[in-house]
């Protein structure tokens, strides 16, 4: 049997947004939705739009640097992973086993932007 779970809960979100564009909380939990279920642009779609209203929100641009990771376009990963610890994101643990991140960990230049990132918050 079909989970139909997450279907209201997309159709609920979109119909929200439709009528406050806006509205952070949806934008954040239907981009979270749209990934869980494999549905990689949309919720790339969503990432960008919250990193639009919140320029300066470190979780904002961690989920950004999933969606392209997750799409196979490690340069913007990589960029929007630096700027989220530059803006405050820490959990660099996390970095290391979150499945999202996974293509950025197989690429050569990893360990080097690793090296950097944790450099970035010692200095902080």
């Amino acid at each position: 049997m079909k989970d139909t779970s997450d279907d209201f809960e997309i159709l609920f979100c979109e119909n929200l947004i439709r009528m406050n564009p806006d509205f952070v909380p949806a934008l954040s939990y239907l981009g979270d939705i749209y990934t869980k279920r494999g549905l990689y642009e949309e919720g790339l779609v969503m990432d960008k739009r919250l990193v639009s209203l919140r320029p300066e929100d470190p979780v904002a641009h961690y989920n950004l640097a999933c969606s392209f990771s997750l799409l196979g376009n490690t340069e913007e990963a990589f960029k929007h992973l630096r700027q989220a610890v530059l803006l405050g994101y820490s959990d660099l643990s996390y970095i290391l086993e979150d499945k999202d991140l996974a293509n950025l960990r197989r690429d050569i230049r990893f360990n080097d932007a690793f090296r950097k990132l944790k450099r970035v918050l010692a200095e902080k």
